[in-house]
């Protein structure tokens, strides 16, 4: 199936002021955005630009209101301009924005995040999703002395080169790039894996043995949809890996603090050896982390060789966001209302879709779920692939008509955050009946 941008009738859904903004974007901007995932390329059409969020709301150049589900893309639990962390900012901004030194308050988060995070003793901060995986595999190869890299096919961790990598038809296959820049030498170590499939790590190690360094992935897929493991899968991989020596990695960006303050390490039970976190621990600005043992994290430099470094790294403004965005998170403990909520707008969306009698599956983790046009589970990006993204499409602007922002591909995790309100999602319930109602016309 191609994956190109569908051919879909939109409805009528004028945005004129963002139009002329988008086109400003355009000559200087590659694409008009500063990311693809916001480029409405899977969808179509042209992106609203965002003035204002406050709450479960987001507010765009033309005035319109949107119920928004995707929350910067997973930081704002808390939802949009929380009291607590806009008065942390304004202190925080009040003594400067960067210092290129230390700062009690890289402590402190540090402090928490350790207190929190299973699997995590000492942590290092950087300033994206991206540096944190790629930090995280770096120092998987220099602490073990290995070269290759397992890495999940329809897992995400950034733009990193060595990660940057397509599938191939086998388990054992090595990956090949799949961005125009990342030579064939820069992922020559990077075997790619369907995800939930036990038997092709298998095949993997016994056709590599000692080789492997790490096993990266998210333990929660979100970057093909929502993708849970299946019962059983996070713990066969903890077995395997430290049975060969293996170090195993928790890309934590999207579900760490999300499905559980301590991640999805913490739901599952299931301890990794390296951890990356990003979006949450930021409190909405640019901040990211990576931790483990102290052992292991005692290799990076200046105590051990694995050189890693950021000058905005730890930055005030970003640590005050954070640190008060954590505390809130443990202090209020918002998870069963998320849960609560999240399971509203699940059996909501399910039962609109049935009664319009569109093949679908909705997939759920906590506050994170996407809304599959596919007729059955999804275990794979294989299966992921097989869903209808025309219907997909047409779906996403109806329901955008309708003044609920959903994430603008198939291929994402929707986000519920504390700030909705059952209203909020029995709303956006409406909307989808609406919306399947007049796709089916």
């Amino acid at each position: 199936m191609s994956l190109s941008t569908p051919a879909v009738s939109m409805p009528e859904f004028v945005l004129p002021l963002s139009h002329e903004a988008f086109l400003r974007a355009n000559r200087v901007i590659p694409g008009g955005v500063n990311s693809p995932a916001r480029a409405f390329g899977a969808v179509g059409g042209e992106p609203p630009f965002i003035t204002k969020a406050e709450g479960p709301y987001l507010y765009d150049l033309d005035g319109h209101q949107y119920l928004d589900y995707i929350g910067s893309w997973g930081p704002m639990i808390l939802g949009h301009g929380r009291p607590e962390v806009k008065r942390a900012l304004a202190e925080a901004v009040e003594t400067g924005t960067s210092y290129g030194a230390p700062t009690l308050r890289e402590v402190e988060i540090a402090e928490l995040v350790a207190q929190v995070v299973p699997s995590i003793e000492k942590v290092r901060f950087v300033s994206s999703g991206t540096e944190a995986a790629m930090s995280a595999a770096r120092l998987a190869r220099g602490a073990t002395g290995r070269p290759k890299l397992i890495k999940m096919i329809g897992c995400y961790h950034g733009h990193v080169d060595a990660l940057l990598v397509q599938a191939g038809s086998a388990a054992t296959t090595l990956g090949t790039p799949n961005s125009p820049g990342v030579t064939q030498g820069a992922v020559a170590d990077t075997i790619l894996c369907p995800f939930n499939s036990i038997e092709a790590v298998r095949e993997i190690f016994a056709a590599y043995p000692g080789e492997i360094a790490a096993l990266l992935m998210e333990p929660i897929a979100g970057n093909m949809g929502l993708v849970p493991p299946r019962p059983g899968y996070l713990e066969a991989l903890r077995e395997i890996t430290e049975r060969e020596g293996t170090l195993l990695m928790f890309d934590e960006v999207m579900t760490g603090f999300r499905v559980a303050l301590g991640g999805a390490q913490e739901l599952y039970g299931v301890t990794p050896d390296l951890t990356a976190l990003g979006k949450i621990i930021g409190g909405g600005l640019p901040a990211a982390a990576y931790g483990a043992r102290a052992e292991i994290m005692d290799h990076v430099s200046p105590v051990g060789p694995v050189y890693q470094a950021g000058t905005l790294a730890g930055n005030p403004l970003a640590t005050a966001a954070g640190l008060t965005t954590l505390r809130l998170l443990r202090d209020e403990n918002p998870y069963p209302k998320l849960e609560a909520l999240s399971a509203r707008l699940e059996e909501g969306l399910h039962r609109a879709a049935s009664d319009a009698k569109v093949p679908h599956v909705v997939q759920r983790v906590g506050s994170m779920l996407t809304l599959f046009f596919h007729d059955g589970p999804v275990y794979d990006y294989d299966d992921a692939k097989r869903s209808d993204l025309k219907l997909f499409a047409r779906f996403f602007w109806e329901m955008m008509a309708r003044g609920v922002y959903l994430p603008c591909s198939q291929f994402e995790a929707m986000f519920v955050s504390a700030a909705h309100t059952e209203a909020d999602i029995d709303f956006t319930i409406r909307a989808a009946e609406e919306a399947f109602k007049a796709i089916r016309g």
